[in-house]
């Protein structure tokens, strides 16, 4: 399993009426968490296009369990459970508020696909490189 850890700070632009985080903003962390995982990694999103691959999300479940507040420092803890063989991803997102109590889970799951056609495309190769030590222990 590959795990990776960010920090986002809940601004007040990001919250409702109530001071709560929004809860369509969710979505926007788990992003935030994927990025910086794929940058851990040594990739970015950019890199990846340029290599003519592009990851749109195809799926998204999240379940709410306790409200994030503004000002709250937000760890994103960002887990790969297994390392797919065809064309999806699938990011585990939770959030932790500062006294480590779990707000939110999600899943992400992203398609491969080429860039110039929009068909499906497996794992790029250098990604799948750098993930497999996380599998293969």
């Amino acid at each position: 399993m590959f795990t990776s850890i960010t920090q986002i700070r809940v601004r007040y632009g990001e919250t409702d009426q109530m001071g709560y985080l929004y809860y369509g903003n969710y979505a926007l962390y788990y992003e935030v968490g994927r990025a910086e995982a794929i940058r851990e990694l040594g990739f970015t999103y950019r890199q990846l296009e340029e290599q003519g691959i592009i990851m749109p999300v195809a799926e998204l479940n999240v379940k709410y369990l306790r409200p994030a507040f503004y000002d709250d420092l937000i760890t994103v803890k960002t887990s790969l459970r297994e390392l797919r063989t065809d064309h999806k991803i699938q990011f585990h997102s939770e959030l932790f508020n500062e006294k480590g109590e779990l707000l939110n889970v999600g899943v992400t799951t992203l398609v491969f696909l080429h860039t110039d056609t929009k068909q499906k495309s497996l794992l790029p190769l250098p990604l799948r490189e750098k993930l497999e030590p996380f599998f293969n222990k």
